[in-house]
């Protein structure tokens, strides 16, 4: 009713001066089902609405646009993709290609070079497994990686190795193909084709808040450093791993901009308005559970005014 009442269309129009930054993960082919993975149905889908109501334009313009402090007078939107998973250049590149549209792909650097794979994938992989332990049920599991994030880095891989242990498995040195990597060599045509660009998605994709200073500053530095030699372009945005708030300190936002990077992406709904902090960019979460109208509300804005004024509501009746 809201759709069809004009209200996307009107959310549209107010929040015209306001860019819009999508994340996505994973992707897979159309028949693939009950996944978070979007598949290329549901993603030909988004972009035909993106493309008809949106200019979409690469992170880097949009970046210019807010460094020279010039308005957005129409309704942009810029696609960013986490971790660098080969499903997304199987999937999503023949995608892009088709309908022209620029994309930002955040990688971790030693995942790309097959060193090991995304720990988040390891506790996915996991839970996939015949009788897997309670806290690997599915509407369990969000609680659980909360508890990960909070952990220092050995002390998360131990634990997840012990459960895995536990189901008397061995995790795979190589991951299977569902979590493989792009290879460089892909990352370079990608890159090539004009339509992406390549950012820091970290080394080894820590929760920045487990780490010391010192070491957050080695991410930085060592995964930028070999993402550009890997594909032989600079690299000047971040993208913060899980990125929500607690998950990193204001000391590793100061860090990447001392580190020289131009940027830095979090996972924090939201649009980004004139004036934004470069460094804690917002972007709005797409998953293959996003259904075509959920898509809209929140892409369109209609979520965001939504939530603002059952806030506004909210501290109105507050006594």
């Amino acid at each position: 009713m809201m759709q069809f009442s004009g209200m996307f269309a009107l959310a549209r129009t107010v929040s015209a001066g306001r860019a819009r930054i999508l994340m996505y993960h994973n992707f897979c082919g159309p028949a693939e089902t009950g996944t978070d993975a979007v598949s290329t149905t549901l993603a030909r889908s988004q972009f035909e609405y993106m493309s008809r109501y949106y200019r979409i334009v690469p992170l880097s313009y949009l970046l210019d646009q807010l460094r020279s402090n010039q308005r957005l007078d129409n309704p942009t939107v810029a696609l960013t993709i986490d971790d660098g998973r080969r499903n997304c250049y199987e999937f999503l590149f023949p995608l892009l290609k088709e309908f022209g549209i620029p994309a930002t792909f955040f990688v971790v650097s030693s995942f790309i070079r097959g060193e090991d794979w995304v720990w988040t994938d390891k506790v996915l992989w996991l839970s996939e497994q015949p009788s897997p332990p309670s806290e690997l049920a599915s509407h369990r599991i969000d609680d659980f990686f909360r508890t990960l994030n909070q952990l220092r880095p050995e002390i998360r891989n131990a634990r997840i190795e012990a459960i895995a242990q536990g189901m008397n498995l061995s995790i795979p040195k190589q991951p299977p193909p569902k979590y493989a990597p792009s290879s460089w060599s892909e990352l370079r045509e990608m890159v090539n084709s004009g339509l992406v660009e390549i950012g820091s998605h970290t080394l080894s994709h820590p929760i920045f808040a487990s780490l010391s200073d010192e070491e957050s500053w080695h991410e930085l530095i060592t995964s930028r450093a070999q993402i550009e030699e890997g594909v032989g372009a600079k690299v000047v945005s971040f993208c913060f791993p899980n990125g929500k708030p607690g998950d990193y300190r204001e000391s590793q936002v100061r860090q990447v901009k001392d580190a020289g990077y131009l940027s830095a992406l979090v996972t924090r709904p939201g649009m980004v308005r004139h004036g934004a902090d470069l460094f804690q960019l917002p972007r709005i979460g797409v998953s293959g559970k996003s259904d075509p109208i959920a898509f809209s509300k929140h892409l369109d804005g209609v979520e965001y005014y939504q939530e603002r004024l059952e806030t506004s509501l909210h501290l109105r009746t507050r006594p």
